[in-house]
């Protein structure tokens, strides 16, 4: 098996920290819209949103941009984190299982146990990460949260909810984000090899000049047709991770499908998939610029990419 050294190691780790914050700037936006509409739109007897739009031009009209940028900071926190770890592990679990040698055609008996443990290890990132953002989204002004319960920053909110409900508080919702990112990841990453690796063996720039442009329009489809097939495959649990992290009852249930039965009795498949328009609208162009800044960061690190 070839030895991977650790200075490239290292480089693959930094690679997944940029793309990781690149996400999070393109895709902040819309993924406060989608929690919202979880919240709001899930559960009766509170405030309800047409659509995605109606609720965009509602944070806008009472909170202004910074409203769509609400909980940005945990969450620029915890992407970078799970960027470098997810991207890294991903790259060095792959390459392990592949002998440490370069292939040619993607292998799904390579990438999909590669994606999902990768992601099941990034969920206990992103689990406390994402309860932090998702609880400071929704107590915007339209939110019936009293004001003498709402939270400063993350930080008072991570206090607050280990006070409340002790450390395991800040795991809420950690079965619900493992079970997301292990089938997510393995979706996006084996729709994202694919369609790179027909793409670049179609597609051949007529001169050198070319070839980084080519590269970098290829990732933009790939990074953000995947995108949308990842959240396609798994909304219906962030639907029931974002209601297991929000609601204030620390003794409520916790498990996601009994909580997607719920609301498929309810609303049916559509309420398991509220938020899907912004969601998708994030998708395309927030994993778009992941993966551009992922591919770009390992070739300017020297990084060949497979």
């Amino acid at each position: 098996m070839a030895e991977i050294s650790t200075s490239a190691a290292y480089k693959e780790y930094v690679a997944g920290l940029l793309a990781g914050v690149a996400a999070v700037a393109t895709g902040h936006p819309f993924d406060t819209v989608k929690v919202k509409l979880q919240k709001h739109n899930t559960e009766g007897n509170i405030i309800r949103y047409k659509n995605g739009l109606h609720c965009t031009s509602r944070i806008l009209q009472t909170e202004g941009i910074k409203g769509l940028y609400r909980g940005a900071t945990s969450s620029f926190a915890g992407m970078a984190l799970e960027g470098s770890l997810f991207f890294g592990m991903y790259s060095q679990t792959k390459q392990y299982l592949q002998g440490g040698v370069q292939s040619g055609e993607p292998r799904p008996q390579v990438i999909i146990p590669a994606a999902a443990f990768s992601g099941a290890i990034n969920s206990f990132v992103l689990c406390p990460t994402e309860l932090l953002k998702c609880r400071m989204q929704i107590q915007g002004t339209d939110s019936l949260v009293p004001m003498s319960s709402r939270y400063s920053s993350p930080l008072d909110c991570a206090l607050k909810t280990v006070k409340n409900e002790g450390v395991t508080g800040i795991f809420r919702g950690g079965c619900a984000t493992l079970l997301r990112e292990s089938m997510g990841n393995a979706t996006f990453f084996s729709v994202y090899e694919y369609m790179r690796y027909h793409l670049h063996s179609r597609i051949k720039p007529a001169s050198s000049d070319y070839s980084g442009l080519i590269d970098i329009g290829i990732g933009i489809v790939t990074g953000g047709v995947s995108g949308i097939a990842f959240w396609l495959a798994v909304l219906p649990l962030d639907v029931a991770k974002t209601l297991i992290q929000t609601n204030p009852d620390k003794n409520s249930q916790r498990n996601p499908f009994v909580i997607l039965s719920s609301i498929y009795k309810r609303a049916g498949l559509k309420g398991c998939y509220t938020g899907l328009g912004p969601t998708l609208s994030r998708a395309f162009p927030a994993n778009a610029a992941t993966i551009v800044t992922w591919e770009l960061a390992l070739k300017m690190l020297g990084i060949k990419h497979d």
